[in-house]
């Protein structure tokens, strides 16, 4: 298993801790845990965002083919995470 050194800083009231590039996540949420020896576990969520909003538009008619056609073409057009230079 690769491990790397790296920072952990002050963001408001929390702290943070900067994820290198080798173990960027795929999703925007996750769980954080600490084990019996007192590690912290971070494991990333990987959920439909808004999924349950579209079902519940769904549910009452409010969704259509051109709206998920629109959401989809906005999610491919995002522009691409920003890179950051290392500390």
């Amino acid at each position: 298993m690769e491990t790397l050194t790296t920072r952990v800083f002050n963001n408001g009231n929390s702290q943070a801790v900067r994820i290198p590039a080798e173990f960027r996540l795929d999703t925007d949420r996750v769980s954080i845990s600490r084990n019996e020896w007192g590690d912290l576990v971070i494991h990333p969520l990987r959920g439909e965002r808004g999924a349950a909003l579209l079902d519940a538009l769904r549910g009452v008619g409010e969704v259509d083919e051109s709206f998920i056609t629109a959401l989809e073409a906005d999610r491919a057009n995002r522009e691409p995470t920003q890179e950051r230079e290392a500390l």
